[in-house]
């Protein structure tokens, strides 16, 4: 999975992207920083250094197991003479490096590095550009992982809108006077899984059996759309229990209604606005 974004340090854009939960920074952009109309040369003029290959070669024996020793070892003795040169695409290639990526294009092209080798570019260029640096790709991830944490409790919101209407229908109509409160738990958990069969084509038991690494329920793992739906589905299912139709007719009718409901919102902008 791949996402691009953009920060901006002391007025230049630098594009960033997540890749295998990895965040990679351009090089290329950074080495405006130091000479817009050469990046591709400060670049290789950095990684001919032996510090920046010995750097890299560590980083990759840390993060790699593919990584190509005996071909680091080669560029590592030439590194430093006057006639040694190596290019992020020749470095990549003999090694099957993974913190450098190369990617074409005249737009959103260039060199990026996994954010620990860009931090030590960037520190190559200029300590204070490395710290401006720094302190903006932490303000990204910072506002990053707070949409995470609103969008977290909007989930949380969404799936508690019309759960009382719906067990309040369950205990009024569903659950005879006198009956345990482990039989009651038995038919709160059996309308539940009306809904997660309605919309999920399976029971919480069913998605716990193929997911058993997982934390949580099968709601826990659903996107805004089917929360929404399912949140639908609720207040539905109370006005079908109200009315008496057996759990075998809601069934049928509450699928057909996710249905239709799943293929109206995927495309509406408002909830996508949500995620």
């Amino acid at each position: 999975m791949t996402k691009n974004q953009k920060i901006v340090v002391r007025e230049i854009e630098i594009s960033t992207f997540i890749r295998n939960e990895g965040d990679y920074i351009s090089l290329t952009d950074i080495a405006k920083y130091k000479d817009s109309e050469r990046t591709n040369y400060i670049v290789q003029n950095w990684m001919r250094t032996r510090s920046t290959v010995e750097f890299l070669g560590l980083w990759e024996k840390l993060h790699n197991l593919n990584f190509n020793s005996i071909e680091f070892d080669a560029f590592r003795n030439e590194s430093g003479s006057n006639s040694f040169s190596l290019t992020p695409q020749r470095w990549i290639e003999k090694t099957n490096a993974i913190g450098l990526v190369s990617k074409a294009g005249r737009y959103g092209g260039g060199t990026f590095a996994y954010k620990d080798i860009a931090f030590e570019f960037a520190s190559w260029i200029s300590s204070e550009f490395k710290l401006y640096l720094i302190k903006e790709f932490q303000r990204l991830k910072d506002e990053e992982n707070m949409r995470l944490v609103l969008g977290w409790d909007m989930k949380r919101t969404l799936t508690k809108i019309n759960y009382k209407i719906h067990t309040d229908a369950i205990k009024v109509h569903l659950i005879p006077p006198h009956i345990s409160k482990q039989s009651a738990n038995i038919v709160y958990a059996s309308e539940a899984d009306v809904l997660n069969m309605a919309l999920f084509g399976k029971t919480a038991k069913e998605w716990r059996n193929e997911n058993t690494k997982k934390e949580g329920n099968i709601r826990d793992y659903s996107d805004v759309t089917q929360l929404v739906v399912l949140s639908n589905l609720e207040g539905i299912n109370a006005e079908l229990i109200r009315q008496g139709v057996s759990q075998s007719d809601r069934l049928i009718q509450l699928n057909e209604i996710a249905i239709v409901q799943m293929q109206s919102l995927l495309g509406n902008t408002t909830v996508k606005k949500l995620r």
